[in-house]
């Protein structure tokens, strides 16, 4: 049975596919607690920005900050935001990485974009 995934603001029906959508038990190195990840979007339904971050963190002289890149992804009918667009999805090559130890960072992975799931109301299709 699929779902209907709708903007939790303004109603708007964001066009999210459950055939899409990540099991809830799959691992992410940026983890998964309180979110839906899809693998794939409509981009008309939605504004990406990006988004750079510097977290202040002055642990010696020379390490002052943590830099996080990302991008926030929002409603385009209202400008909520829903969620944001991770890189640590599965890897876009079957490559083994480097000494066989399996795919690093260095491997390109797929988006993954993760939706709160505050911020969507899901509904059952009837």
């Amino acid at each position: 049975m699929a779902s209907i995934y709708c903007c939790n603001e303004c109603g708007t029906n964001l066009n999210l596919s459950t055939t899409h959508l990540f099991p809830p038990d799959f691992y992410f190195e940026a983890g998964n607690k309180g979110t839906l990840s899809f693998a794939m979007i409509d981009t008309a339904k939605f504004k990406l920005e990006k988004e750079d971050k510097i977290m202040p963190f002055f642990e010696t002289v020379n390490y002052w900050g943590i830099q996080r890149n990302r991008t926030k992804i929002k409603c385009n009918s209202c400008g909520k935001l829903v969620g944001h667009v991770y890189d640590d999805g599965p890897p876009l090559t079957d490559s083994p990485g480097q000494f066989h130890f399996g795919p690093s960072q260095v491997i390109p992975r797929a988006p993954r974009y993760r939706f709160k799931t505050k911020a969507l109301r899901i509904t059952a299709e009837t």
